[in-house]
């Protein structure tokens, strides 16, 4: 089924016995049907229904790409701080919420949760449901907007969602700095994560390579990276095109082989030095991202290993991109609050379990 106005999803979830959105299939891991559930094809409700770059809002329907909201708000010198991944891959504003992904932006102004602003959905009941708003300042009844923030379609179909905006950095400068190995990187990470900079990104590459992303107006960028220099006690700067494109290819995995499932794990700096004793001997590829507080972690689809690896450490992984299977890699905890949200939205379980 492909439902192109909010009605028409109604009637979708309530004709199917067992359902699994998808969008723009960018991450076909998360959406890929299970346990003989149908596909509803969520592409036909695309498009931005209402911009108003003056209050720094837009609304949009589900299926709309990323891309196409970035090429908007770039006409009014706006954009999305959240820093959302895979736009060159197809991922769409619904597709994004769904999976609660923000990019390396994330690091200074917060995530996806914290700017979505209203969503209108439909539960397993066939209930079209609405929460928050269209404007920032806002109260209108239980905050569904983040509840559905990572929530993988498990909980409803999102028809319409709104989101806050910011004005766009006049300017950027990365600073590069090379260690000798991953444990004066880390050091030094969370030196430049108490630091007062203007840090938009911090991110770390093994075995030991930091980078540290500075935004605002030009003319007092100069000054922040001489900070950033004293701080770091070297590095290289790089400006421009090479330094728009270096931060696009982390945000769109462009590091990662297309053999690999790639997972997102939540992890603190203090716990990246045991991360790393865990793979040194693997295949593995990863960035650290978020000043250490989340690791990006390719690992070769054709090998065992991880879930041991995962359990040992007691972490849990989203897996992102790579071949189809549980969404979940480690140690996954009972979430009683979840079970009972999902029973209230999704009494029938049309839509998949949460695992």
């Amino acid at each position: 089924m492909k439902p192109t106005t909010p009605l028409e999803a109604q009637q979708a979830v309530l004709e199917l016995p067992t359902l699994m959105p998808i969008s723009g299939g960018s991450k076909a891991i998360l959406s890929t049907p299970v346990d003989g559930a149908a596909q509803l094809d969520m592409s036909g409700m695309c498009g931005v229904i209402d911009y108003v770059p003056e209050e720094f809002t837009f609304t949009a329907l589900p299926s709309t790409p990323l891309t196409e909201i970035r090429d908007l708000l770039s006409t009014h010198d706006q954009y999305l701080p959240f820093d959302p991944p895979l736009a060159q891959r197809g991922a769409t504003l619904g597709g994004t919420l769904a999976a609660g992904l923000s990019g390396p932006g994330r690091y200074r102004y917060g995530g996806v949760r914290d700017f979505v602003l209203g969503i209108q959905f439909v539960t397993g009941s066939g209930e079209l449901v609405r929460g928050g708003g269209k404007v920032v300042k806002n109260a209108a009844g239980f905050d569904f907007p983040k509840l559905l923030v990572g929530s993988l379609g498990r909980l409803g179909v999102v028809t319409e969602v709104s989101f806050k905006v910011f004005p766009a950095p006049e300017a950027h400068i990365t600073l590069r700095v090379d260690y000798s190995d991953m444990n004066q990187a880390v050091k030094s990470m969370i030196r430049f994560a108490t630091a007062p900079l203007n840090i938009a990104s911090l991110d770390l590459e093994p075995p030991g390579t930091l980078w540290v992303r500075l935004s605002g107006f030009e003319d007092v960028l100069a000054s922040s990276l001489e900070r950033a220099f004293i701080l770091a006690g070297a590095g290289d700067a790089l400006q421009g095109e090479q330094e728009r494109d270096l931060w696009r290819q982390a945000r769109d995995f462009e590091w990662i082989d297309n053999d690999c499932t790639l997972v997102k794990i939540p992890i603190t700096p203090g716990r990246i030095t045991a991360l790393e004793s865990e793979l040194q001997n693997t295949e593995a590829i990863r960035r650290y991202s978020v000043g250490g507080n989340v690791v990006w972690l390719a690992w070769p689809s054709d090998k065992d290993g991880l879930d041991t690896i995962m359990h040992r450490l007691r972490l849990v992984g989203l897996r992102i991109l790579g071949q189809a299977g549980l969404p979940f890699v480690g140690v996954r905890s009972p979430n009683v609050f979840a079970s009972r949200v999902k029973r209230a939205l999704d009494p029938q379980n049309r839509f998949p379990p949460i695992v």
